[in-house]
């Protein structure tokens, strides 16, 4: 009798849990402020819905098609026209300070989270930024030389990836960045 009776509550239970988890509309049970959303209407592409190819989607759909190509060209590897530690850049941005030039330090390639580290001297003071290329903040990014000499002049090349060491010696950290305001 005890067990008929608890087998008929728990079959209405269930059946009750089943028909509140079927309309995406109605308010989470346990609570009246929580509303569960109802699901996406376009269906992801094959590969997803196996579970392959995940970044390689993030990585299109994210970041903007003028980011992606600064991305692809300046910060890449091996694209020809990519800077090097050791160039000069200057960074517009939408709020203050509205732009900041300096030498380039160091890159961090991480696909749509790539940033890098610009140092100038302010001042007599030394100033590092680092900037996210994706950020919505960076409006542009300008080169005003290329370490290596590839705008015409005959630099000598730096021969490592980060320039740490121009925080301890301002005079080269001047030499690089003549004229940077």
């Amino acid at each position: 009798m005890l067990a008929r009776s608890l087998r008929t509550a728990l079959d209405t239970w269930r059946a009750a849990s089943r028909r509140s988890l079927t309309t995406s509309a109605k308010t989470y049970p346990y609570s009246r402020a929580a509303i569960i959303p109802p699901a996406p209407a376009g269906s992801p592409p094959a590969a997803l819905r196996q579970g392959k190819g995940l970044m390689a989607y993030l990585q299109q759909t994210l970041p903007s098609t003028e980011k992606q190509k600064i991305v692809g060209t300046l910060f890449s590897r091996t694209h020809p026209d990519r800077v090097r530690p050791g160039s000069v850049l200057t960074v517009n941005l939408t709020h203050a300070p509205t732009s900041f030039s300096g030498v380039l330090i160091s890159i961090r390639r991480r696909g749509p989270d790539t940033s890098f580290v610009l140092r100038n001297v302010v001042q007599r003071t030394g100033v590092e930024m680092q900037f996210f290329v994706n950020s919505p903040h960076v409006k542009e990014i300008v080169v005003v030389s290329r370490a290596g000499g590839r705008d015409g002049k005959k630099r000598k090349g730096l021969k490592k990836a980060k320039l740490f060491y121009l925080r301890d010696s301002p005079e080269r950290m001047t030499a690089m960045s003549a004229g940077v305001r």
